[in-house]
């Protein structure tokens, strides 16, 4: 057990519902490690667990009541959400993700989890029809696109009798997940001193000033890359097409629409220690856009788009030069022979990685939460890294880890 965990803290939110009492244990062994909690009990909170067992397992004050004088005297709900390293809300139930997601501010525990400025990490509880609801997925989606992090549900036997999503994480998850993150705080910074460039989501290639070419990536791998290689160390730019995700923490960002305007942010964040190459690049644009919108007139004529060759970012910042990234590293997104494809392109290339993965329809990929990657190093199979199938939050952080391990 890290002897840091004992400087750690955290705001700990109980919301309403029965497996609120799941979450006495978590208090049980945070304690344990040397983790300084305060807790925050909803009223319906309040409903299934009593304030006197999560104070003496807290071995804190808890607090319950935004308006009381004497807590706001002592510590007001602002100090409150801001001496924590982190805000855990276990169990969270489906009204309080709906509040986090819409800014509400009714009680204690929501104006504390608006006013907060700390990493914020969710436990869901709830029934399997809750859970499946497009107005929670929708919330989920929302919180996370702001950084919130998630652990659970499980899938089971739930209290309402039913079985499927919606089950609160094992303590052991929740607790194996707040230590990771908290450990994760004070880890060593591997990648200090070294500059990144990574490129994000499509590319969009005017027709007229209304129509475009694009394709359909979300950025979101792009993304998770740049803030991995942030949280390493590095000093990273990340530059990107037009996506609706938020900014990476501690990432440089520039915003372009073309391939053109990217290749350009690319060479001039250069030079560079390492450059990632996930954003879809448009692989053409039309030879010749137009300057008003190109009208159907019911001829039934259908404009002659001229294609021209976008330029190949990869390949140039791969050419040899004092420019050149020492580790560039690409992505080939496939449909079909995707490895071979793979490989194929990093030697036309000239890159050093090739970060293959499966992008047709039935896999999800495009746009989707979930990644599987093969990482090719060498001109067979036998230097092919196969991972398994996970998070594109969890394919960054293992491609920052094989990066670091380049570098040592």
């Amino acid at each position: 057990m890290p002897s840091d965990l004992n400087r750690k803290s955290v705001l700990l939110i109980i919301s309403g519902g029965i497996a609120a009492y799941k979450v006495l244990e978590v208090i049980r062994r945070l304690r344990d490690r040397g983790i300084h909690i305060r807790a925050i009990l909803t009223k319906g909170g309040a409903e299934f667990v009593t304030p006197l067992s999560v104070a003496a397992l807290t071995e804190n004050k808890v607090y319950q009541d935004l308006f009381s004088l004497t807590d706001e005297a002592e510590m007001g709900h602002i100090r409150l959400s801001r001496e924590a390293d982190l805000v855990l809300v276990a169990p969270a139930s489906a009204d309080i993700l709906a509040k986090m997601a819409t800014g509400q501010a009714g009680d204690l525990a929501t104006t504390a989890l608006l006013a907060t400025n700390k990493p914020v990490m969710t436990a869901p509880a709830m029934n399997v029809e809750m859970w499946n609801h497009p107005a929670t997925q929708a919330n989920i989606a929302t919180l996370e696109s702001r950084g919130v992090l998630r652990v659970g549900p499980a899938s089971g036997d739930l209290a309402c009798g039913e079985f499927g999503s919606g089950r609160l994480a094992e303590p052991a998850e929740i607790i194996a997940s707040v230590v990771d993150f908290l450990e994760q705080q004070d880890a060593p910074k591997p990648l200090a001193g070294k500059k990144a460039v990574v490129t994000s989501g499509p590319t969009h290639e005017p027709i007229d000033p209304v129509r475009y070419i694009a394709n359909r990536s979300s950025g979101k791998q792009g993304h998770a890359i740049a803030e991995a290689l942030a949280q390493a160390g590095a000093d990273v730019t990340l530059v990107t097409g037009p996506v609706t995700l938020p900014d990476p923490a501690g990432v440089k960002v520039v915003r372009i629409e073309t391939a053109r305007e990217m290749l350009e942010a690319v060479q001039a964040a250069l030079p560079a220690d390492i450059a990632v190459c996930a954003a879809a690049v448009a692989d053409w644009r039309t030879a010749d856009e137009a300057g008003q919108k190109l009208k159907k007139d019911g001829s039934g004529v259908i404009p002659d788009l001229k294609l021209s060759e976008n330029p190949d970012i990869l390949a140039t910042i791969s050419k040899s030069g004092p420019m050149r990234p020492g580790l560039v590293i690409g992505f080939a997104a496939e449909t079909e022979n995707v490895t071979a494809h793979a490989r194929a392109k990093r030697l036309r290339k000239g890159c050093d990685w090739i970060l293959a993965n499966d992008v047709a329809p039935a896999t999800g990929t495009f746009g989707g939460d979930d990644n599987e990657i093969c990482l090719i190093s060498g001109d067979d199979e036998t230097s092919d890294e196969r991972w398994e199938r996970q998070s594109k939050t969890g394919v960054a952080r293992a491609l920052s880890a094989r990066i670091i391990k380049h570098f040592s």
